[in-house]
């Protein structure tokens, strides 16, 4: 819930940054990946799962890479990278950052997204699983 909250806090930040574009995309981010968390969690909460306890470990890992894929975006906003988001910064009128900045961003989305991909996945083959005691069907 907190990622969505800083993305709308953030939202109101968005026309003070020198690369607006980027910090849209910073917004969109925490508040669209803040969401997608909660649904993960509140599926694990409320449904019946067969996702092991492995699984929910890689999955708050998901979390916390979120959240430093988001606040590379919102230092972007000021960087204005463009090898990572290029169509983004291109919008945004960018034209690169420092080195350090560039590989900040880059790595920041690589691990966030794969760990993003791979929590999806653990997360439909857990549900996918038949819980303990469902009754087989025929």
């Amino acid at each position: 819930m907190l990622l969505v909250f800083v993305g709308l806090v953030w939202g109101l930040v968005v026309p003070g940054t020198p690369f607006p574009r980027l910090a849209l995309g910073a917004h969109i981010q925490l508040s669209s990946n803040g969401m997608l968390l909660m649904v993960m969690a509140t599926a694990l909460l409320a449904l019946p799962h067969r996702v092991g306890p492995r699984s929910v470990r890689v999955m708050v890992v998901t979390a916390w890479a979120t959240w430093a894929m988001a606040l590379s975006e919102v230092a972007n906003s000021w960087w204005g990278t463009s090898k990572m988001l290029p169509l983004a910064a291109r919008e945004a009128g960018a034209t690169g950052g420092e080195p350090w900045q560039e590989l900040v961003v880059a790595v920041a989305h690589v691990v966030a997204g794969v760990l993003l991909i791979v929590s999806w996945a653990l997360l439909v083959v857990g549900f996918m699983k038949r819980p303990p005691g469902a009754a087989s069907a025929g």
